[in-house]
């Protein structure tokens, strides 16, 4: 990991729903080759940050900063050709497309065949579950496998930073296990990776550093090591007393 370079620099981060606050003044740092993890109960304003960094949700004050240049109000398929994919909360696959299909339409910011195909060779060794799936509509799969795919077809688009969104909510454990190594074997191959997640446990143990979110600000921060033996983690995300 290089700690030195920032690539994703949030400051005074807020954003309204309508009157009611969501995010105030979060300010967040993730450098180049880290995977962040971003904890906290429902409704703190965790997918919030993520929808607002890909341009989803506009900042009503404060600013994003990617590799060094503002991209706060970017429309979001000029923030996904800058190089930040976001898997949201509940998948969001193509059901009426095939896998190959879905993982095509990740690319489509891309002109470069060979390497499309390539990469998509890669994303059958990375989930080999979608290899043997390669035809079947994505509708028809089962979460975990539209889960794979979601994450498959974000990274088709080659980001140098992967926002993920609750990527084990609903899955069985062995099918969580099977994803988190998914997403460590991307960020050693050099992706970063801002993580949201409510299985803190698995999260801080994927992570380098995290932050923890409460009602729209956030309350702890630190190295993963440090938030898993920090108190109010322990009690509240950890279940440990």
């Amino acid at each position: 990991m290089t700690e030195n370079r920032v690539l994703l620099e949030i400051n005074d981060l807020c954003v309204k729903y309508g009157a009611i606050p969501a995010v105030k003044q979060v300010n967040l740092r993730l450098y180049q080759g880290e995977i962040v993890a971003l904890i906290g109960t429902n409704g703190s304003g965790k997918t919030t940050v993520l929808r607002t960094i890909s341009g989803i949700v506009r900042a009503s004050q404060g600013n994003i900063r990617f590799e060094g240049s503002e991209i706060t109000k970017l429309e979001p398929h000029r923030i996904v050709q800058r190089g930040i994919s976001h898997v949201p909360e509940g998948r969001g696959v193509f059901a009426d497309l095939t896998v190959l299909e879905n993982l095509k339409m990740g690319a489509y910011i891309r002109k470069d065949k060979a390497a499309i195909r390539q990469d998509i060779e890669q994303m059958f060794s990375l989930f080999p579950r979608l290899a043997e799936r390669k035809n079947q509509l994505a509708g028809t799969m089962s979460g975990g496998e539209q889960q794979m795919l979601a994450i498959a077809r974000a990274l088709m688009a080659r980001p140098k930073l992967l926002l993920l969104d609750e990527p084990s909510m609903g899955l069985a454990p062995l099918i969580v296990k099977e994803i988190f190594r998914a997403i460590r074997s991307v960020n050693r191959e050099g992706v970063s990776v801002l993580l949201v997640e409510q299985n803190t446990k698995m999260a801080l143990a994927a992570a380098n550093r995290g932050y923890v979110m409460e009602t729209g600000s956030i309350v702890v921060q630190g190295d993963a090591e440090e938030l898993k033996n920090n108190a109010v983690v322990k009690t509240v995300y950890l279940g440990m007393h």
